[in-house]
């Protein structure tokens, strides 16, 4: 009987994400610390607003490229928060900001052209560029550098292929946050060589050296940048599955013509309990990210303290990208030990890209309590 699978699909394996989770659920007393999904459940007031518009109606399609009224308050939000003017021509709202980088990958990507990524990189990025039909190429970063961006190995990377870059501020998974100097050097890049750059940027609420400025901000950007954004992170709403994306009328016009053959809309009831989100941002942001600050910082202490691991000090996201290279394991066969005798489940390094072989990236989506039980778990082992 015929192979019915793509060709491009038939040789694809499990993950190695998928790898290390297998055998996870085999423990009753596991200690998650591989998936970012927050532990907290959405603010209350946010699920009872959605609830109430969904009793009144709010069911059905909305307009292709997001509800109007979700529209205007991201503009709004931008304008207050960046002094940043939008058009709601420059607003698309997206099933998830996931599948919003695959949708302005698909939109902007012809057959063999190529987009940078920094390794490690959140690994969705390279499979999505793929399936765009273009090629993955990948930068690495270094915990020498503090897995900073090297203006010269990006330079060393363009070609004329290149069309793209993915940017993803701060990090996923090494939790680095890039400073002016690191845009300057990406907006110089990117005009010299005329490209695009996909800023990811849902972890904006989570940095914790200095402040955040959304990348299209410099100057001469926002014509050259398709900014991502979620819910999902900032607010606590990983299951609703919404997003946004920011970018030039040209690029969003075109994106809903593909989006249209894919979902149509994002889900209505979802972009209601954005809208709700963002009308109560300022009284429900700092709780939750001060307890993952001290969550983060307690981990980074917890491993500093044991001898076999590292990891630097904490700049931004609620991951840390913990360094076992002590240990003279790969990245997978570290993860499935420790599922395997801690019961503690991390994701390997390698999932990330070339350059994260040797971590493994640790999230910190649990309480301070279970966090102190799955580090006396690893102290215990011997390494």
């Amino acid at each position: 009987m015929r192979d019915f699978v793509a060709k491009r699909f038939a040789a694809a394996g499990p993950s190695v994400m998928a790898s290390a989770a297998a055998e996870k659920n085999n423990y009753p007393d596991m200690i998650d610390l591989s998936i970012g999904d927050t532990d907290f459940t959405t603010d209350e007031r946010i699920i009872r607003a959605a609830m109430a518009d969904a009793k009144a109606g709010h069911t059905h399609y909305t307009d292709p490229q997001g509800d109007p009224e979700l529209i205007g308050a991201i503009r709004q939000f931008y304008a207050a928060e960046y002094h940043m003017p939008l058009e709601k021509e420059q607003v698309f709202v997206t099933a998830s900001s996931c599948f919003g980088m695959a949708l302005a990958l698909l939109t902007l990507l012809d057959p063999g052209d190529e987009v940078i990524l920094f390794s490690p990189y959140f690994s969705p990025y390279k499979e999505q560029v793929e399936l765009a039909g273009g090629t993955a190429v990948e930068v690495p970063t270094f915990e020498a550098d503090s897995f900073g961006i090297d203006p010269a190995r990006l330079e060393a990377a363009i070609t004329q292929r290149t069309k793209a870059l993915i940017l993803n501020n701060p990090c996923n998974p090494t939790g680095a946050a890039y400073d002016m100097d690191t845009y300057r050097a990406i907006a110089a890049a990117a005009k010299m060589h005329d490209l695009v750059v996909l800023a990811d940027e849902i972890y904006t609420d989570y940095m914790y050296e200095t402040g955040f400025l959304p990348l299209r901000a410099l100057p001469g950007m926002a014509k050259r940048t398709v900014t991502l954004n979620s819910f999902s992170k900032n607010y606590l709403m990983t299951g609703w599955r919404i997003g946004h994306i920011i970018a030039e009328p040209p690029i969003v016009a075109a994106m809903k013509r593909v989006n249209e053959n894919l979902v149509y809309s994002a889900p209505s009831v979802s972009q209601r309990a954005a809208l709700h989100a963002l009308r109560l941002r300022s009284e429900i942001g700092d709780q939750y990210t001060a307890a993952y600050k001290e969550r983060v910082f307690y981990a980074a202490q917890r491993i500093n303290a044991m001898p076999a691991f590292s990891v630097r000090p904490p700049q931004g996201t609620f991951y840390l990208f913990m360094n076992i290279q002590k240990t003279g394991m790969d990245s997978l066969a570290f993860c499935q030990r420790l599922v395997r005798e801690a019961h503690v489940a991390m994701v390997p390094g390698v999932a990330f890209g070339a350059a994260g072989e040797g971590y493994v990236r640790i999230a910190c989506t649990t309480g301070l309590d279970r966090l102190k039980e799955a580090f006396d778990r690893i102290e215990a082992l011997a390494f």
